[in-house]
């Protein structure tokens, strides 16, 4: 795609039609992407004798995970947008200059986080509601996964540069080409070589670092409108500030999630025991698989967003988040009532224990019991973020867990006997009064995003 192409798509483009085709490309990424953990989750619960307790561990580990996405989504999606907001401008060195550093702080973090897990990853998992049947299998698990986290980063972090640009189809083709590869070997590793859970974390890396390869190799490429060069990678500290404050937002909604996971998991270890534990891991796969598409419809209306905020259209600006909002009600509507109808469906995916069945049916009903709101939060999140407004995004984003989900799981089990049942109301609760604050906010803010003043733009 020349600059010029790209130019008139992103700026004179039909929305409907552009959304489509950004949008498509990047939910089947989303969608493929979880994939990295559920398939994983699927083949360790439905290992024969062990497959209840094995689940349950990697359960327990999966914090550490949500937690180094969450610094890949600082940098990523905090760089992202930025670069997008340089191309609406005309300014291509300028993106370029925000993409090398991101590449270098991903670089350096992944680093860094690997030391940190590995030196500490069994006190760690312990704080997270492990217990000892379940610590050894955790602890394998994560040992091997945290090797490959710069990979990790990498592959999450530089994709967005890719989808920033408009080249949807190769940004959805990262995630497909590591999520083949990890579903491929999943079963060689888990069965065929006889390495259980090790052998998920193994495969899952791998497929991580063929991902990274291939991101890699086509921002060093012709194809991309920004490239990747060495000119670039001399840190520029006030650059990296602002990728920080507006990477804060999705930084937040991904390693609050990691502060969640280990509040419920802990309570849950506390009032419910393994079996509790088993199925909040459940759960929280099925949120992903829910979420996903909402995530991917955001991730396509970015650049639109974003492109158009910098070029002055602000016209378009409004058209796209009318649009995105409605799909995203749409999509987070039909599919939280397939969850009620019938979890079992989803529960049998990853193991059929009578106990484990029953617990997590009962508690899926309650604990996503209002995740249909979630898709105008996300809608109205992702605007925010899109159009540079740090400040909101984060409030938004620290308000449903931080401020909501984390003190109402510690209180609510204490209150009135609830126990179990306060940890898994929780979720609702805090779903729909963060949805609708979040709605009232955007009522607050819209004329600074579709009408804004001299001054007024972030």
């Amino acid at each position: 795609m020349t600059q010029t192409a790209a130019d008139n798509e992103l700026g004179t483009e039909r929305i409907g039609k552009l959304l489509r085709k950004l949008a498509l490309p990047a939910i089947l990424a989303q969608i493929v992407n979880v994939l990295y953990n559920i398939v994983d989750r699927m083949y360790i619960g439905n290992i024969p004798v062990i497959g209840k307790a094995a689940l349950t561990g990697v359960g327990v580990a999966f914090p550490v995970i949500t937690l180094i996405s969450a610094f890949a989504a600082l940098i990523g999606m905090g760089g992202g947008p930025l670069a997008a907001i340089r191309m609406g401008a005309k300014d291509d060195e300028g993106a370029e200059k925000i993409m090398g550093n991101c590449f270098v702080a991903l670089l350096a973090l992944g680093a860094v986080l690997t030391a940190v897990f590995l030196v500490f990853r069994r006190e760690l998992l312990m704080a997270f509601g492990a217990s000892a049947d379940t610590i050894g299998y955790a602890e394998s698990y994560l040992a091997i996964y945290v090797s490959g986290t710069v990979f990790v980063m990498m592959t999450l972090g530089m994709n967005n540069f890719i989808i920033t640009q408009g080249f949807a189809k190769t940004g959805m083709a990262t995630v497909l080409i590591g999520a083949v590869t990890n579903i491929v070997l999943d079963p060689v590793f888990i069965f065929a070589f006889d390495m259980g859970v090790q052998g998920a974390a193994l495969a899952t890396i791998l497929s991580q670092a063929i991902s990274c390869v291939w991101v890699l190799l086509f921002l060093l490429g012709k194809k991309t409108r920004l490239r990747l060069r060495a000119a670039c990678f001399r840190p520029d500290w006030k650059q990296l500030g602002r990728v920080a404050a507006l990477g804060l937002s999705p930084f937040i909604m991904q390693g609050t999630e990691s502060a969640v996971q280990i509040v419920l998991n802990s309570s849950l270890q506390t009032y419910g025991g393994d079996a509790a534990v088993g199925a909040m891991t459940i759960i929280n796969s099925v949120l992903m698989v829910l979420l996903m598409p909402l995530q991917g419809l955001g991730q396509g209306a970015q650049p639109i967003l974003s492109y158009n905020f910098g070029a002055c259209s602000y016209d378009r600006v409004r058209k796209t988040f009318f649009l995105l909002l409605k799909v995203s009600l749409i999509v987070a509507v039909s599919t939280w009532l397939l969850v009620m109808a019938a979890p079992q469906l989803f529960v049998m995916i990853f193991n059929r224990d009578a106990e484990l069945m029953d617990i997590t049916v009962w508690a899926m009903r309650l604990c996503l019991g209002t995740v249909f709101m979630m898709g105008a939060q996300m809608a109205i999140q992702q605007t925010f973020v899109s159009v540079g407004m740090a400040k909101t995004s984060i409030f938004i984003a620290m308000f449903r867990k931080v401020i909501l989900l984390i003190p109402l799981a510690l209180i609510l089990p204490r209150l009135f006997g609830l126990g179990m049942t306060g940890v898994f109301l929780a979720e609702p609760i805090a779903d729909f009064t963060s949805a609708t604050t979040a709605c009232i906010l955007f009522a607050c803010q819209s004329k600074k995003i579709f009408h804004p003043q001299k001054g007024e733009t972030a």
